[in-house]
């Protein structure tokens, strides 16, 4: 299994027409906890691996975490996307981040991209905020 950042922007992004700040993320965890996200490429993401939502702004954290239920796939319907994978919010661990986010600091992450793996000295923290 392997841990995978994926970054929003509240302020440019959205997932399926709604904003995705922390408070909607954390809605949809309880509501509508499947998804199919969007990736510039196909990264090596495997079914059970973590992916954990690093939100820009206003202040940079971990809020949200998902599982992959599938490898990445092409999308003949919406040939202007890349990729996408499809993933299940996990609401409990979801609502606990949101309470206590993971800042950038505590992940000792200097730049990010839209899609990295975690750092095996990120994890811990990640795991004991989340209650996994």
């Amino acid at each position: 299994m392997a841990d995978w950042f994926y970054i929003l922007n509240p302020n440019r992004d959205t997932l399926d027409g709604e904003p995705s700040d922390k408070e909607a993320i954390r809605r949809l965890a309880e509501e509508e906890p499947e998804l199919d996200l969007w990736l510039g490429r196909r990264n090596r993401m495997r079914r059970g691996d973590r992916l954990w939502f690093f939100f820009t702004h206003p202040e940079p954290a971990v809020a949200a975490v998902a599982e992959v239920d599938e490898e990445p796939r092409n999308d003949p319907d919406a040939p202007d996307i890349p990729f996408l994978v499809a993933v299940t919010l996990l609401p409990e661990a979801t609502k606990a981040l949101h309470r206590d986010p993971v800042g950038r600091e505590e992940l000792g992450l200097a730049q990010v991209r839209s899609v990295q793996t975690v750092k095996p000295e990120a994890l811990p923290v990640l795991l004991t905020r989340a209650g996994l």
